[in-house]
């Protein structure tokens, strides 16, 4: 059975390993929100040995390059990326010290290892629901590579932002055992109708 929690940003390991692939998770605090650019640039100043512009210990990273906001509001649209886009980063992140990422769509084996390693997770957030979710984001501030535009690092104060668990820290996979629960159940009602 998958459990709802509501937790507070940065993480830690207890908060992490409470976790369990489906469990919806509602966040509060300040997260990070960046793309392949901001990604790219992170990773090549931690290959060249030097600090990182923000403090990644316990972050949360959320894929996303969000619409420009209209008068008013904090942000615009700001629905999640992709999350494949950020496999060849992801991994170098989590042993910087994320603990959590978030996107849509599925992660390769060897971010899945890296989330199992150090005891992290990534977390889904629905596509196509941008609008939606950017109402629960209270404000946006970059606060690194303003250049790159919406690819910017961004740190966004968010409210109960609504996010499935796809991978926990114990290797599970939500993705999988749901085509594995499907499997199942059509080969069991096939096998029940061979039966009649």
């Amino acid at each position: 059975m998958c459990d709802e929690h509501r937790i507070s940003v940065p993480l830690n390991d207890d908060a992490v390993l409470a976790l369990n692939a489906g469990d919806r998770v509602l966040l509060s605090g300040v997260i990070l929100g960046a793309r392949d650019a901001a990604h790219a640039r992170l990773v090549d100043t931690l290959d060249r040995g030097e600090r990182l512009p923000v403090d990644v210990q316990g972050q949360v990273i959320y894929y996303v390059g969000p619409a420009p906001a209209k008068a008013g509001f904090p942000i615009g649209s700001a629905g999640p990326t992709t999350s494949g886009r950020m496999d060849r980063y992801a991994p170098r992140l989590y042993a910087a010290g994320v603990k959590a990422t978030i996107g849509k769509g599925y992660r390769s084996p060897e971010v899945r290892a890296a989330i199992a390693e150090h005891n992290a997770l990534y977390l889904a957030a629905v596509g196509g629901t941008g609008a939606l979710l950017s109402r629960r984001i209270v404000r946006a501030d970059i606060v690194a590579y303003p250049e790159l535009g919406p690819e910017a690092l961004y740190a966004l104060e968010v409210v109960d932002f609504p996010t499935v668990v796809v991978n926990d820290a114990r290797g599970a996979d939500l993705y999988e055992d749901a085509r594995r629960a499907y499997r199942l159940s059509t080969s069991s009602d096939r096998s029940g109708r061979d039966r009649e």
